[in-house]
């Protein structure tokens, strides 16, 4: 993959001021040759607070976001860094000519409930599902859900806010839950419709997976299916490790990339990079979600290409209009871990790091908690502790150096100090 077919072009990056991943674009840009501007959330009164000239947008602000950009044109391209990020960079593609998923297809796959309604339209399986008002009466509506059952927030990702339930008081409990998260300044200052609903859906049980891939023109190219060995079956559902390539049957494979371009041609989207999680039993392949942007975090870097290429490269490269029709996965074995956060707290340190370093396969232990944070777990929270990547021969080796790893570190989490009234 040659780079001086992109070099010089100017791309727009859409993200959030704060990501993992923006960095390790701007990053991609450079080794491209790319002149990338970046356009986050930040202050749009001080004067370049952070001192990288770029463009000050709100999510919440579409219009004001639009002539903010429109003044910076022209682009070459755009690429986005997130769920948000990725809905104003549709409006923003529209709005100037450049080539991205229409934002009605990005709205609905942000959307639980109308990426429900599009797969059950275009006659994926769907598990039985219903969209609850926050001010509903939760009593009466646990007397008419499908048990077991998991409750959703429509708009929010990661696994965040979700929980099942099993019975009628897992239920009640599950949705006041919800309610109480819905309301955190973080989530209700964007003032999103979606944040006003819950979803409840009929559980469905199997084996999960994750697909990668870039979408050109409607079709769907998968770069990689990862597997997830742990068990996800609740009462959260916090994922930890990720590996690939898949262990599952070809036959599994085929039918996950399969139906994960059915899902990409049932919620519109056209192009960029596409995340999708699907869940696999004895009825078939049902698509959970497919996200219009790529694996989230530092996730990335357990994903690379031949001659070493990393997953930014590609999509700043297919944002520019570069051929990535070849790009093919390296031979070797790859995964990462999500480091889990056990309890709440107060971050302290982590002990055994170096032990755990020197675990055959792994590449590189991240932890991105910093000391005296506040950690949030699951379902609540939004973060992990850091990652732990690893490769070798096969998925299994790589999955055997991950738990190894994390079973040599300990984190020292402090009580979090009550508030003095």
């Amino acid at each position: 993959m040659e780079s001086n077919c992109v070099e010089g072009r100017r791309l727009l990056l859409v993200s959030q001021t704060t990501g993992y991943q923006t960095r390790a674009f701007a990053d991609a840009a450079t080794r491209l040759g790319v002149r990338a501007r970046l356009a986050t959330d930040r202050c749009h009164i001080l004067e370049d607070p952070w001192a990288d000239s770029a463009i000050p947008v709100r999510f919440e602000a579409l219009r004001w976001s639009l002539r903010k950009v429109r003044d910076q044109a022209p682009f070459d391209g755009i690429a986005a860094v997130g769920d948000r990020p990725a809905l104003l960079a549709s409006y923003i593609a529209r709005d100037l000519g450049l080539r991205f998923s229409p934002p009605e297809a990005v709205a609905a796959s942000r959307n639980k409930f109308l990426t429900r309604e599009r797969f059950r339209a275009a006659g994926l399986p769907v598990p039985e599902f219903h969209r609850i008002p926050l001010e509903a009466d939760s009593h009466e509506a646990a007397r008419s859900v499908p048990y077991p059952c998991v409750l959703k927030p429509l708009g929010l990702s990661a696994s965040r806010g979700v929980i099942r339930a099993d019975d009628r008081q897992a239920f009640l409990a599950a949705f006041s839950r919800i309610r109480r998260l819905l309301a955190m300044p973080d989530i209700c200052r964007f003032r999103e419709d979606s944040d006003r609903y819950v979803q409840v859906e009929a559980f469905v049980p199997g084996r999960e997976y994750a697909v990668e891939g870039i979408v050109s023109g409607g079709r769907l190219q998968v770069l990689a299916i990862f597997d997830k060995p742990d068990p996800l079956d609740g009462p959260f559902f916090e994922e930890t490790i990720y590996v690939t390539p898949s262990r599952a049957a070809a036959r599994i494979r085929h039918a996950i990339a399969a139906a994960a371009q059915k899902a990409v041609a049932a919620l519109g989207l056209t192009w960029g990079p596409v995340h999708a999680e699907a869940r696999v039993n004895d009825s078939g392949v049902w698509v959970l979600e497919v996200a219009a942007r790529p694996i989230g975090g530092l996730c990335a870097r357990a994903l690379r290409f031949q001659d070493g290429i990393p997953l930014e490269d590609a999509i700043v490269r297919h944002a520019l209009g570069g051929d990535i029709s070849g790009l093919r996965r390296e031979k070797q074995a790859s995964g990462v871990m999500m480091i889990p956060i056990p309890a709440g707290g107060i971050y302290h340190k982590v002990h055994g790091l170096e032990q755990a370093s020197a675990t055959a396969g792994v590449e590189e232990i991240l932890i991105t908690a910093k000391q005296g944070q506040e950690l949030v777990p699951l379902p609540e929270g939004s973060s992990y502790l850091g990652f732990i990547f690893a490769r070798g021969e096969s998925p299994g080796l790589v999955e055997t150096s991950l738990r190894a790893a994390h079973a040599r570190l300990q984190f020292e989490i402090l009580a979090k100090l009550p508030v003095a009234p």
